[in-house]
């Protein structure tokens, strides 16, 4: 499964019997359709969190990280005003994840050969008349309650993989948790990485406003 496919107009054999100047005309055409496509979906990426308040855009702290190749290290944070087993039971309804995170259209347990947390993710966003979609299969690693770890053993990426983790800051009396998203990801090559990269901020936003919101109205 592919996130998103850019147009193509012509297969390799029909452009085997172009002329020169109608591959060049060809090859003019796609770049416009590219550099048309990026920015309809920047544009619907920087539009994805407009639905969020100031004050909910400001709960969240984003940062990302180019490291080597193709490779992204992206955090982010927030502070929720509920105990850390409160969080983490929110964290660990896996089957429920969909129910009530933006633009996860499924989450699901799998069979673990080896007995552990297996998980099926799919997300989606529709930005015009494109969809934008990804499919991941994770291994999770619970060390309770601090730490959620995640690996990619399949899906549309060349490497997916980082933790959620869980620190106390408030009191027994009025609790907080800081909860900290950490992830390394690589897209394949058909992927462009700026559009990856926004997409995965845009997204994060939205999911951590969207779990300390549950666990606000939840969680006592």
């Amino acid at each position: 499964m592919r996130i998103f496919e850019f147009p193509n107009k012509f297969s390799k054999q029909s452009t085997s019997n172009f002329s020169s100047s109608e591959a060049a005309s060809t090859s003019k055409s796609m770049a416009q359709d590219r550099e048309t496509l990026k920015s309809s979906v920047s544009k619907s990426l920087a539009a994805g969190t407009q639905h969020l308040s100031a004050q909910e855009r400001n709960l969240v702290h984003l940062s990302s990280k180019k490291l080597e190749g193709r490779q992204r290290q992206i955090t982010a944070t927030i502070q929720i005003p509920r105990s850390l087993e409160s969080v983490w039971q929110i964290l660990t309804d896996y089957d429920g994840l969909a129910t009530f995170i933006p633009n996860l259209t499924k989450s699901k347990r799998l069979p673990h050969p080896a007995g552990g947390i297996r998980l099926e993710q799919s997300g989606a966003q529709c930005f015009l008349n494109i969809q934008f979609c990804a499919r991941v299969v994770l291994d999770m690693y619970e060390r309770f309650p601090h730490e959620l770890g995640f690996k990619m053993v399949e899906g549309d990426f060349k490497l997916f993989q980082g933790a959620w983790r869980l620190t106390h800051l408030g009191t027994e009396e009025h609790p907080v948790t800081k909860l900290s998203y950490e992830l390394l990801v690589q897209p394949p090559l058909a992927m462009p990485m700026a559009l990856i990269e926004s997409h995965l901020r845009s997204n994060l936003s939205e999911n951590l406003t969207a779990i300390r919101q549950r666990a606000v109205a939840f969680a006592r």
